[in-house]
């Protein structure tokens, strides 16, 4: 039985490994099947403290990846399918086998919705995103787009004003689901219009977005829209299927945390890290911090 096992390969559970490795636990890294979680989707990251000129966002989750191995993390491409008590730690199961560990971090990560729209995989990175926070500086006096009409859509939306010249809203119905506050906020502001009953079918450009073909849901008739950006909106889902309920999640089906520590699950020796159990910062800093939290926590389980 090992000390402890890592599911998921972002900067939260690459942090857990850097963490985990120099504290001589021997932690053993799931990563999937596809490492470095959602920053494997963003081109250029500049806010991630000690990259003056920014620095893309595979090429950050390598750098973590290999400081990780350097502090003796066993970095395994293998996608964890369950995981239950067994006397003293815990069984994990996947395709090529079953693994035991004395506790374990979970750092899956929650995958932004997307539209499934044409060109929208092609073009993510290159002017479609799922996160303002973290490319809306790239827009600086160009015209953009947010897709939704939740909370979160209304903060992309007010967020973008501070560098887009024109921010549209696109929105399948004729009113918002998003709290009064932010409604108004987002319908008072000069910078952002509302395109009502509207959906986006297709996203062109060649290279970088260019476009939007949209259409009326009341009369099913298209139009196209010049914009420089395509934010889409419309949620993220914590991967958390494989866990089958094993701890508690939240009304968000995010897990829960902070029963014992900040990162302790409700079931003791298991630990939460990075963005499925954030559904607020979303940020590659937040979870590489709670990564960190994880892994010490985890050693201080351990030593108990």
């Amino acid at each position: 039985m090992k000390n402890v096992a890592i599911i998921g390969s972002g900067p939260a559970g690459y942090t857990a490994g850097i963490y985990a490795g120099r504290a001589n636990l021997e932690p053993v890294l799931f990563e999937g099947l596809e490492s470095g979680g959602q920053l494997m989707l963003t081109t250029d990251v500049e806010n991630y403290p000690g990259f003056v000129d920014g620095i893309m966002g595979p090429e950050l989750m390598q750098v973590f990846k290999g400081q990780a191995e350097r502090f003796g993390t066993e970095i395994k491409t293998e996608i964890i399918d369950s995981i239950e008590n067994i006397d003293g730690g815990f069984k994990l199961t996947s395709s090529k086998g079953e693994y035991e560990f004395k506790s374990v971090i979970i750092a899956s990560g929650a995958s932004a919705r997307w539209l499934g729209v044409e060109g929208e995989k092609e073009l993510q990175g290159y002017g479609v995103s799922a996160c303002a926070t973290c490319d809306g500086f790239f827009f600086k006096e160009k015209e953009v787009a947010v897709v939704g009409g939740g909370d979160s859509a209304m903060e992309e939306a007010l967020f973008l004003t501070k560098f887009a010249t024109k921010v549209y809203v696109i929105h399948r119905r004729d009113q918002f689901r998003a709290s009064q506050i932010m409604q108004d906020r987002v319908l008072n502001h000069e910078k952002i219009e509302v395109i009502w009953n509207s959906t986006v079918e297709k996203i062109i450009g060649d290279g970088a977005v260019s476009s939007v073909v949209l259409k009326n849901t009341e009369d099913g008739s298209e139009s196209e829209l010049n914009l420089d950006g395509v934010f889409v909106a419309i949620g993220h889902d914590p991967n958390v299927e494989f866990l089958n309920n094993f701890v508690e999640l939240d009304e968000k089906g995010y897990i829960k945390t902070g029963f014992t520590t900040d990162t302790s699950t409700s079931v003791p020796g298991v630990f939460a890290a990075g963005d499925v159990a954030d559904s607020i910062y979303r940020q590659a800093i937040t979870a590489a911090g709670t990564g960190c939290q994880a892994a010490i926590d985890s050693e201080r389980w351990l030593d108990h």
